[in-house]
C-alpha cells in the first residue's frame, strides 16, 4: 500500500486541534477526515474502514473506550488514543478495549506521525504473509500460527489482539532469549522505547491468562528483573 493512500478517521471534538492534525498530516501525504461526534463515530469507522483510526479519549456522545470496544471485532486496522491524562489507568484500559498505542495531549505532529507510521507499517507487514518455515510454533498444547495470525490452547481457540498476538509471536519466535523492554518495543513498533511507556507489561499481563500462564507465578512468560520477558518453551511443554 502506497503511503498517500492511507486513509486516517480523526474522531476528536476539538474542532481546532483536529483541523491543526488534519493539516499536517495532509502535509505529509496522508487522506485524513474528521468527525466530531462520538455517538456517530462507531458506525463510521465500521462503515469507512480507515487504515488507521486516532480516536480521543475524552469525547461528547460516546467515549473513546466505549467506541473502541464497540468496533474492535469488525475493525481490523490500528487504533490510536490520544489522552489528556497522563493516568496509567487510561493507558491500561484503553489497550485492554483494544487500542494499539496512545499519544498524550498536547499532541506533538512529529511524534503522532512518527508513530502513525510505525503503526501502519507493522499493521501493512502482518497482512504480508512471507513463505517460511517458522510459520506456526508447538509448545506443547499452545500452537502460534503466524499466517493465519492465530493461536490456540488444545482445542481452543485464543482471542488476541493484534499487538498481542504480534507480541506473543515475538516472544516464542525467541523462546529461551530474554527480550529487553527496549528490543520489544522497538521491534513491535518501529521506534525507541522512552523507560516509562507500560504497554508491553499490561499486553503481558493480559497474554499470561489466555496461554494457560499463571499470572501470579507465571512459569510460560517470565519476568527476568531489570532485564525483559523470557518465554519458556519448556514449560509450555511440560503442560501437554
Amino acid at each position: 500500500m502506497e503511503q498517500q493512500s492511507w486513509h486516517i478517521l480523526i474522531v476528536e471534538d476539538d474542532q481546532r486541534l483536529a483541523e491543526l492534525t488534519r493539516e499536517y498530516l495532509e502535509g505529509n501525504g496522508l487522506n485524513v477526515a474528521i468527525e466530531m461526534d462520538g455517538a456517530k463515530a462507531a458506525a463510521r469507522i465500521l462503515q469507512e474502514q480507515p487504515d488507521l483510526v486516532i480516536l480521543d479519549l475524552m469525547l461528547p456522545g460516546e467515549d473513546g473506550l466505549s467506541i473502541c470496544r464497540k468496533v474492535r471485532g469488525q475493525y481490523e486496522g490500528p487504533i490510536l488514543m490520544l489522552t489528556a491524562r497522563t493516568d496509567d489507568m487510561d493507558q491500561v484500559l484503553g489497550l485492554e478495549m483494544g487500542a494499539d498505542d496512545y499519544v498524550y495531549k498536547p499532541v506533538r505532529p512529529r511524534v503522532l506521525l512518527a508513530r502513525i507510521r510505525a503503526l501502519l507499517r507493522r499493521h501493512e507487514s502482518s497482512e504480508v504473509q512471507v513463505p517460511s518455515e517458522r510459520r506456526r510454533l508447538q509448545f506443547g498444547p499452545l500452537v502460534i500460527d503466524s499466517a493465519m495470525r492465530e493461536a490456540w490452547l488444545g482445542e481452543q481457540g485464543i482471542e488476541l489482539t493484534s499487538a498481542e498476538f504480534d507480541l506473543l509471536w515475538l516472544l516464542t519466535s525467541n523462546a529461551g532469549r530474554i527480550l529487553s523492554r527496549e528490543e520489544i518495543f522497538n521491534a513491535l513498533r518501529g521506534i525507541e522505547y522512552d523507560g516509562q511507556d507500560r504497554s508491553i507489561d499490561v499486553r503481558i499481563s493480559r497474554i499470561r491468562p489466555k496461554i494457560g500462564d499463571d499470572p501470579m507465578h507465571p512459569r510460560l512468560i517470565k519476568t527476568v528483573r531489570s532485564k525483559g520477558y523470557l518465554f519458556v518453551a519448556e514449560a509450555a511443554e511440560a503442560m501437554g
